[in-house]
């Protein structure tokens, strides 16, 4: 006689291979399962940025004297500013913003030479388009930094010439940026992106499967056999649980080798909190398809379910503690919130569980619930 265990091993191998041979049979679903992840990676990766390097500049200089094209030659030997045209007149500077071709104007006046030889406060005008307001900001930073760097180095170039003693400003603010000393924005976006595209795939793979035999009228097939509710969503779940770790695999190598993302984590807990992770999502989904009964309803539900939340309220791409109280307070049911912390705890901080166990416990949670309910609709199904 074969033993209990044994018998409901078989039940699960029997759907989770059915399940599987429908994957490979349909080019589409595999190509959803594989390429899409990796083709939305690469798009998203190269697409979304949030470094601002060669800002086009218009110059007009009035003063046309070696100081004045010192002051411009700092601004184009930075990486970044890029010189747009030179300009003439005050209407081509309006007209280089208006237009597009540069994203801020440099307005040197005349007798700014005369000014900074007498040690005088000499007013230079910056012209910004603001209409990109991210962008706009960063760029008067950098100006910022140009203009101080440069007003530093006349002050101890005079001091030098006098003999007398430079002035020194009350405070040195050195800072030192960490776990991400280039301030390159790719390093906190890929692994944001990882967890958004893995939630989206997730969903929309399990999202497919009961409304498909319940279109395809196998359902009822199904419901005839011994199967057990947890056993069928387990049996479903496993295949597409496989091919969620390898698309994590693929997406790790691609941020490692094609990115030059640093991971500093540990590459077993990032993969176990991913299982974890792909767990819950991928129950999302199947929960989702046992409600709807419909595969084309279940894929938009699932859709708006999980892309919407997970792009915006993660803190993927923007700061949830920028976001108003109650957006904040709803940000805690996205699971993709959790993902993204805990990868950039890994990625960038390489920090372990003992770090990021909040975050961990209360993914599982969801990972828990989430099976536990898919389990319990289904049954209500056989019911």
């Amino acid at each position: 006689m074969i033993p209990g265990k044994w018998l409901v091993f078989k039940r699960i191998y029997a759907v989770a291979r059915k399940e599987m041979l429908h994957v490979v049979r349909d080019p589409r679903s595999l190509g959803m399962a594989i390429a899409i992840p990796m083709l939305l990676l690469v798009l998203f990766g190269y697409a979304l940025t949030l470094d601002v390097d060669n800002v086009p500049l218009v110059v007009w200089d009035q003063d046309e004297t070696p100081a004045s094209r010192e002051l411009v030659s700092r601004f184009l030997g930075s990486h970044y500013f890029s010189l747009g045209e030179y300009a003439r007149d005050y209407r081509q500077v309006e007209r280089a913003v208006d237009t597009g071709k540069s994203l801020a104007g440099l307005v040197i006046p005349r007798g700014f030479a005369g000014g900074i030889a007498a040690g005088r406060e000499t007013p230079v005008q910056l012209l910004v388009d603001g209409s990109d307001s991210t962008t706009a900001t960063l760029a008067m930073g950098y100006a910022d930094t140009v203009v101080r760097a440069y007003s530093q180095d006349i002050v101890l170039r005079q001091a030098q010439r006098t003999g007398g003693v430079a002035r020194r400003v009350p405070l040195d603010l050195r800072p030192r940026v960490w776990f991400n000393a280039d301030m390159e924005s790719k390093n906190y976006i890929i692994p944001g992106l990882i967890a958004v595209i893995m939630m989206v795939i997730a969903a929309l793979l399990t999202s497919l499967t009961v409304a498909r035999e319940w279109e395809r009228g196998t359902m009822e097939q199904l419901i005839s056999t011994p199967i057990k509710g947890w056993e069928l969503v387990t049996g479903k779940l496993l295949p597409y649980f496989l091919i969620g770790l390898l698309d994590v695999a693929l997406a790790v190598l691609m941020g490692e080798f094609l990115f030059q993302v640093p991971l500093r984590g540990s590459v077993a807990l990032l993969f176990t909190l991913a299982a974890v992770f792909l767990a819950g999502a991928l129950a999302l989904g199947l929960v989702i398809s046992i409600v709807t009964k419909s595969q084309l309803l279940a894929s938009q539900l699932a859709m708006v379910l999980t892309f919407l939340p997970s792009f915006l309220l993660s803190g993927f791409m923007y700061a949830i503690s920028n976001m108003p109280r109650p957006i904040q307070l709803v940000t805690y049911t996205i699971p993709a919130r959790y993902f993204v912390a805990l990868l950039k705890g890994i990625y960038l901080k390489g920090v372990g569980l003992r770090i990021l166990l909040l975050e961990a416990g209360l993914l599982t949670i969801f990972a828990v619930l989430i099976v536990l309910l898919a389990v319990r609709k289904f049954r209500k199904k056989l019911g």
